[in-house]
């Protein structure tokens, strides 16, 4: 699934992944490929994702996206809040 995380300057991150995991506002929870349509609010945390590939876009200069030490594959994005939308395997992630 195609995963884009975007704040109002800039774009963090564009690539495959094979998971997400989100901080909502209810509580953690993961999107896979074939997900049901969801939006949903973010709250502060930690959005962690796992890379399907190693074909991605990654803002280097925002120092926002870090490489999980432990999985080459994942990456973690600290946000304070935004809203996530998941459509026809598309995620788009809006933060701040």
């Amino acid at each position: 699934m195609y995963l884009e995380i975007i704040t109002p300057e800039i774009s963090l991150f564009k690539g495959e992944v094979s998971s997400v995991t989100f901080p909502g506002a209810a509580g953690s929870f993961q999107v896979l490929k074939d997900h049901a349509p969801v939006i949903s609010m973010l709250t502060a945390g930690r959005i962690k994702m796992r890379l399907a590939d190693d074909t991605r876009t990654i803002d280097p200069a925002s120092g926002r996206v870090v490489l999980d030490t432990s999985d080459d594959h994942a990456y973690f994005v600290e946000i304070k809040h935004g809203v996530v939308e998941m459509t026809n395997n598309n995620l788009i992630v809006l933060v701040d």
